[in-house]
Formats: structure tokens, C-alpha cells, sequence
């Protein structure tokens, strides 16, 4: 069942110059589908779209933005206050910079549930606790009395995830989550949405300029230039057979990281 579909999707700016150009794309419940380009080439700005939070600089046309029956197009403030956060989560690229410095992470998650589940605070910071340690953080107790600038990019990354599906959201919007963290931890990371993925039913929208990334996690890919979505397959058709030069060329950019063991996986799979 169709969870998402966004259809002809035009974002211009104030002089009419196209940012995001006839983008069209769905997403089923449960699956996993990965937007993939350079930076400028709308990948984020889309999924910005769905969240609506375009800056209002920008004008945004569709023919259709519809998450489970709700138009998103003409939501209203109190629609949003149902939906975002709480039906869609999200997560980006630099988690320091939506946390609060001068609160402790847990006092942070906890928030989420005394505000929006009406938890007693006592009972809230307990399921702030749990929730870190869900997500695969040792000693969560420690973790949570934690300032955000204590903490390394991968678990601040991971109490992002933990505030994107306290109130277990149908859809996670992962706006370049893995960007700023080495490899090691990137793998972690993926480790833990996949692992939510397999155990919720959660469907993920998932934005990278990483094509090897994107092959591990997701079921479809869209490539993204321009603007525009130049091609889409499951993992194994864009990189064993890409049929754009510019995926062509990003198959061969990433090759030497390792994107010829996931050619080898998804060769298997398909």
C-alpha cells in the first residue's frame, strides 16, 4: 500500500529558475527508498517538500504531495502538528545543530514524550532512557545526563533517531544521517535504521550523495541531477547496468570504495 506519492513536483525560486523539476516518486509502507545526487541537485530540497519546510522564498507547485490520504499541499498548522514528528520523522545531516547546547540529550528525548504522549516526567525520562538504549547506546542512563557537545557525531546521530521515532512514526525522512561520520560509524548507523526498518514495518526516505550507502540500505533508487530524476531501479539495475552518464559516472567515482562488493550483493539478490 502506497504511503507516500509525490507527483510532478516543481520548486522554483523568485526569478522562476528551477530547483527541483518534475520530480515524481512513491513509497510504500515498510520500504526503503533512497534519493541519490551531488549537492544542488534537489535530493534534500524534495524531501523538504514533503516535511513543508521550503523556505518561503521559494515557490513550490505539485500535482500531488499525499501522505496516507492527507494532501500535504494544503495541510493545515493543526494537520502539521499531527503529522510532523509524530506520523513523519527526520533526521540531518549535522544532529549538534538541532539539539539544544545547554540541555542534556535525555532532558531533550524526554520532552517528546511528556509533551506529546503526556508521560509523567518521572516515567518520561525513563522512556528517554530506554529509547537510547534501543538505539544501541552503551550505559543509556550516562548518555542521557550528557550535554550534546560531550558526545561523539555517531551517538548524537543516534539520539537524533531516538527523538525522529519516539512517537513511532509511519515514514523517516534520513537527510544525509550518515554525511559526517567515518565509516566505521556510518555502518553502525545504517545497522540501526535497518534494524528499526525490520522491526517497526517503518517506511524511510533516505538522502545521500553516497550511491554505496544507498545501495546497502534501500530497496529503490532515484538519481538525481539537476534538478531532475535522470534515472531509478532497484539497487542492482542502477549499478550493474546505469543507463544515464551521470550514474554511469557515479558507479565509477565510488568504485574504488567498495561499490564492486555491493554490485557483487545485489547481483545475488536480483
Amino acid at each position: 500500500m502506497t504511503l507516500l506519492e509525490v507527483s510532478h513536483l516543481t520548486i522554483t525560486t523568485a526569478t522562476g529558475r528551477p530547483l527541483v523539476d518534475d520530480v515524481s516518486f512513491q513509497l510504500e509502507r515498510g520500504e526503503a527508498l533512497g534519493i541519490v545526487g551531488e549537492s544542488g541537485s534537489g535530493k534534500s530540497l524534495s524531501c523538504r517538500a514533503v516535511l513543508g519546510i521550503v523556505p518561503a522564498s521559494l515557490d513550490v507547485t505539485a500535482e500531488r504531495i499525499d501522505f496516507d490520504g492527507t494532501d500535504l499541499r494544503s495541510a493545515t498548522e493543526s494537520q502539521w502538528r499531527r503529522i510532523r514528528g509524530i506520523r513523519i520523522g527526520a533526521v540531518f545531516q549535522d544532529p549538534g545543530a538541532y539539539l539544544n547546547p545547554s540541555l542534556s540529550v535525555g532532558r531533550q528525548l524526554a520532552e517528546v514524550h511528556w509533551v506529546k504522549k503526556g508521560q509523567r516526567r518521572r516515567q518520561a525520562w525513563a522512556s528517554a532512557v530506554n529509547g537510547l538504549g534501543d538505539l544501541g547506546l552503551t550505559a543509556p542512563e550516562r548518555v542521557a545526563r550528557r550535554l550534546p557537545h560531550e558526545l561523539s557525531g555517531g551517538m548524537l546521530q543516534r539520539v537524533l533517531l531516538a527523538i525522529a521515532i519516539a512517537e513511532s512514526p509511519e515514514l523517516l525522512i534520513a537527510d544525509e544521517p550518515t554525511t559526517a561520520l567515518d565509516v566505521t560509524v556510518q555502518a553502525e548507523v545504517l545497522d540501526v535504521i535497518a534494524g528499526l526498518r525490520a522491526d517497526t514495518g517503518l517506511a524511510v526516505l533516505f538522502v545521500s550523495h553516497d550511491l554505496p550507502v544507498v545501495s546497502q540500505l534501500c530497496d529503490r533508487i532515484h538519481v538525481m541531477q539537476h534538478g531532475r530524476v535522470v534515472e531509478h531501479g532497484t539497487p542492482g539495475e542502477v549499478l550493474n547496468a546505469p543507463a544515464h552518464p551521470y550514474t554511469r559516472s557515479l558507479v565509477t567515482a565510488h568504485a574504488e570504495y567498495g561499490l564492486d562488493r555491493f554490485h557483487r550483493q545485489e547481483a545475488a539478490r536480483v
